[in-house]
């Protein structure tokens, strides 16, 4: 498999990283980001949709917020590897104590909520689709974005997102595994600043970063190529 495409703009969002200046001294000498550390202020989002969506979704829509604002895109694809969990546990505890659920909590749950949300806040009728893949969502969307650019969309905006996963499941899963809230958001035109090829391999093993993140950490640090392991294949990636 090849990819091949330019990034012309980013913005992202996680505990004690949001302007441009921190992501780029971060990618330069990368350090464990502290859950504890606060979110960046929203500016674009309203204050009345805020209240409605989950920590990861507020990150994802503010970004994609930015991004629509900055630049005239064609096309969105919002990729989650978890999708609304925070909202969906809700639901869950509320039906195992035999509570009422939260009508919100109800009509949010679906995977696709974020970018539903992102469309209705810029009162953009866009050509929108919303991905989930496992631990290579980022990548398979990758692959989804350069789907849309053959169809004949010329500007891409990808945003991958994740919310704080409840602590109910955090003792089932890898330790190491990120539990707080980010959003990366690309925007994606044709070209070949950026090429990717896959070979086999992979690694079961849970990273650290998310893989959005262990892209824009090599992406801003300028790393000439760099691979990112996914769960069965190696992403092999090269950047001019």
């Amino acid at each position: 498999m090849k990819l091949a495409f330019n990034i012309i703009d980013w913005i992202a969002r996680a505990p004690g990283l949001g302007e441009a200046d921190q992501w780029l001294s971060w990618a330069q000498s990368p350090y464990a980001i502290d859950p504890a550390s606060p979110q960046a202020k929203l500016v674009e989002l309203p204050m009345m949709t805020a209240r409605r969506l989950s920590s990861g979704s507020k990150l994802a829509v503010e970004c994609g917020l930015t991004m629509l604002r900055r630049h005239a895109i064609d096309a969105v694809l919002y990729t989650s590897r978890h999708g609304e969990l925070e909202r969906n546990y809700r639901i869950l505890s509320a039906l195992a104590s035999d509570q009422a659920i939260s009508p919100t909590d109800f009509a949010m749950s679906v995977h696709n909520a974020a970018v539903g949300n992102l469309t209705i806040a810029a009162k953009q009728p866009i050509v929108s689709s919303s991905l989930s893949a496992g631990r290579d969502t980022f990548l398979q969307g990758l692959c989804e974005v350069m789907c849309l650019l053959q169809a004949g969309h010329q500007r891409i905006l990808m945003v991958d997102f994740d919310g704080a996963l409840p602590d109910f499941y955090r003792a089932s899963l890898p330790a190491q595994m990120p539990a707080w809230a980010f959003a990366t958001a690309l925007v994606i035109e044709a070209g070949n600043q950026v090429q990717c090829t896959t070979e086999p391999g992979g690694t079961k093993e849970e990273p650290a970063l998310p893989q959005s993140l262990q892209f824009l950490q090599h992406y801003l640090g300028r790393t000439a190529h760099f691979a990112l392991q996914g769960e069965r294949l190696r992403w092999c990636w090269s950047q001019t």
